[in-house]
């Protein structure tokens, strides 16, 4: 018989009955960087995603909510397909399992640093000001280094880290922003991670054990038994089993979430700590879609049943300042639009009088919401925040001076984060590939680099960084330029003229004559919208009216998930899986904000999850890539690396290509000296 528990009862569900939610994918997966999206990936409890999405990436939270309900008869689990599964003897019988990595990211970070030696000393490193390459170089290889034994750590330390954003929901089911990514990384739990090349593993803090079988069609998992959540209940199974359930039913809205899981059959527990994963096909993928968000099954069991969403009732919203935790802190304090501070949960490290996971470095983590960078700064160089992102022209103008290096230091690393102009693809400007040629063509993009992003980011040729295996090798497409002979050919092949000599391009669009005047929006942050000031100024030489938008985060993420505009300006951050971009681009997908279709690429991405072959899959994502860069759905602006100010008691920070912080170990590995 089918297991799926909970008869139907009554309840209130916000938005429709299709899973048209305002939620995109999540880290593991593509990230939004308009509005800064992602799966969180650390041991404790990152999830692992792909792209985030950049609208945001400069504050505000992603996520909206609805007030308007409807009744429903909700079912848990009613997207998943009635399943018997077999025995475990029986499964053990058969199936063929091979061992996969569990990993200690700290000890494996500890082994690889006794082959190398800090370039000078720290001292020395403080001194510098890093104004090339190698004195990035010295700056990361010394300050970056572990701290080899106990006696070197602060355990009292406080981290004030900067947010440009304040958090919506502690729920980590319901994260959008990137706030509430970077404070679940610490308060919620999970069973998998990877490393700062995007190699999955399961990590020991949670995991005994993990199998595969041969024919890729299970995963077996052996919890610890040493686990708990902040109220004192055991983490069981049970929990991922629940978890797994509630995103894949139709009326909880996080298709984030379910883009992914949904490739999973089913989930059974055989006891309460040995659960087996079951997936509809043998997928090279099917190693990113075990990894979800986990919520306590005595938390939410009775209560989804009044309120779907997770987020409406009383009884959900008690627990947003005070949250059951899985992770290594839980929530001391929230202040609204000011901070969040957590604190470390010894109930995460001791067990029965025993310490059985590593102690986090911090005693307490509090998040400084400042939305604005120039206020963030001044509090950098007051010494009132640890670190933050630096815009280009605080990099190069506004932190090389002693006001800057008297409390901080700054270090950079290459992230695998692109810009872009997104074309709406089914409005009556965009929907002509030659017009969205034309617009790349028309945009000055040298000006882009050298003046708005002062000369610090590269130009973008694609939705996969150079440096990705996924980017084609040969003859890979180069970035576009200004060229206004080809801007002029192409409008004018597309139809666009101006046919009364007004100064703009007009075109008889269903019998009525039509101007060529739409809006871009854009998160309202000043560096951005000076982007899209460049674009109107651009276009305003060919007969174009473009109106620049500035919109809050929440809104304009809003109009996109709504398909609301005419062009935007956003980013994404790359996934962890190629497949994990699926979501961007294949028809009729969420987060395809652009509407963008091509049957071609449709395919390549069904071919793609189904290709075991590693050379034969970076051929098809290459391909993918060549296909979108023809089509220009998108006109890829930059990539953004990752430049970030520390105050000078910080040690231990590395970079991967999703930052500093959303790997392993990431955050686990960044501590304050103890006092000399």
């Amino acid at each position: 018989m089918a297991r799926l528990p909970q008869p139907a009862r009554k309840a209130t569900l916000p938005f429709d009955l299709r899973g048209r939610y305002p939620f995109p994918r999540f880290l593991a997966r593509s990230t939004h960087l308009g509005s800064l999206m992602m799966r969180a990936t650390s041991p404790a409890a990152m999830f692992a995603c792909g792209f985030l999405f950049v609208i945001v990436a400069a504050g505000g939270c992603g996520c909206t909510s609805s007030t308007t309900t409807s009744d429903v008869d909700f079912k848990l689990g009613d997207l998943i397909e009635p399943f018997t599964p077999p025995t475990l003897a029986e499964l053990d019988a058969n199936a063929k399992w091979e061992d996969q990595p569990v990993v200690d990211a700290m000890a494996v970070a500890r082994s690889e640093q006794k082959s190398t030696t800090a370039p000078v000393t720290v001292d020395e490193a403080l001194a510098l000001k890093n104004d090339s390459p190698e004195a990035n170089e010295k700056i990361l290889k010394t300050l970056g280094r572990l701290a080899e034994s106990d006696d070197e750590a602060n355990w009292d330390a406080t981290l004030n880290r900067h947010v440009p954003g304040d958090v919506k929901s502690s729920n980590p089911l319901l994260a959008s922003s990137t706030t509430e990514f970077e404070v679940n990384s610490l308060l919620g739990f999970g069973l998998f991670g990877f490393d700062a090349s995007f190699k999955p593993f399961a990590s020991s803090d949670a995991v005994v054990s993990w199998q595969t079988s041969a024919d890729r069609m299970y995963d077996k998992v052996v919890m610890r038994k040493d686990l708990t959540w902040s109220d004192g209940k055991p983490i069981t199974a049970h929990d991922i089993v629940f978890s797994f359930q509630l995103i894949m039913s139709e009326a909880v809205p996080v298709p984030a979430q379910r883009s992914g899981t949904d490739k999973i059959k089913w989930i059974e527990a055989y006891d309460d700590h040995t659960l087996v994963i079951f997936h509809k096909e043998s997928l090279p993928t099917n190693v990113w879609n075990i990894n979800f968000s986990v919520v306590p099954k005595h938390v939410y069991e009775k209560s989804v049943y009044e309120d779907p969403s997770l987020q409406d009732s009383d009884y959900h919203r008690s627990f947003e300042n005070n949250p059951v935790t899985g992770g290594a802190y839980e929530v001391v304090k929230r202040v609204p639009l000011q901070q969040i501070v957590v604190k470390r949960r010894e109930s995460y490290y001791m067990h029965e009088g025993k310490q059985v996971r590593e102690k986090p470095y911090f005693e307490t983590v509090r998040f400084n919401v400042i939305n604005d960078p120039s206020k963030a700064l001044l509090t950098l160089k007051a010494g009132d925040v640890d670190e933050m992102i630096l815009t280009p022209q605080q990099w190069t103008t506004e932190t090389i001076g002693p006001d800057f290096y008297r409390n901080n230091t700054k270090a950079y690393g290459v992230e695998w984060v692109y810009f872009f102009f997104g074309w709406n693809n089914k409005s009556k400007f965009f929907s002509d590939a030659r017009v969205r040629k034309a617009m790349s063509y028309a945009f000055d993009h040298e000006e882009l680099i050298k003046k708005l992003r002062f000369g610090i980011d590269e130009p973008c040729n694609g939705i996969f960084h150079p440096n990705s295996m996924w980017s084609p090798k040969e003859n890979a497409p180069k970035p576009y330029q200004r060229d206004p002979e080809q801007t002029r050919k192409l409008l004018t092949e597309a139809g666009w003229t101006d046919s009364n000599e007004d100064g703009v391009l007009d075109k008889e669009i269903g019998g009525k004559r039509v101007n060529f005047e739409f809006s871009i929006l854009v998160s309202n942050r000043a560096d951005r919208i000076d982007i899209c000031r460049l674009l109107a100024q651009n276009l305003q030489q060919f007969g174009i009216v473009c109106n620049v938008k500035p919109l809050e985060p929440t809104v304009l993420q809003q109009k996109c998930l709504e398909h609301e505009f005419e062009a935007y300006f956003g980013g994404w951050g790359t996934g962890t899986d190629p497949d994990t971009s699926e979501n961007l681009w294949a028809t009729d997908k969420e987060r395809n904000f652009v509407q963008y279709s091509n049957p071609t690429i449709d395919k390549l991405f069904e071919e793609g999850r189904r290709e075991f072959d590693l050379e034969k899959r970076q051929k098809i994502y290459a391909q993918i890539h060549q296909l979108i860069y023809d089509d220009q759905p998108y006109t890829f602006l930059y990539f953004q690396n990752a430049f970030y100010g520390f105050n000078k008691s910080l040690r231990g920070y590395q970079f991967s290509p999703r930052g500093p912080y959303s790997y392993s170990p990431g955050f686990s590995s960044i501590y304050k000296p103890a006092m000399q």
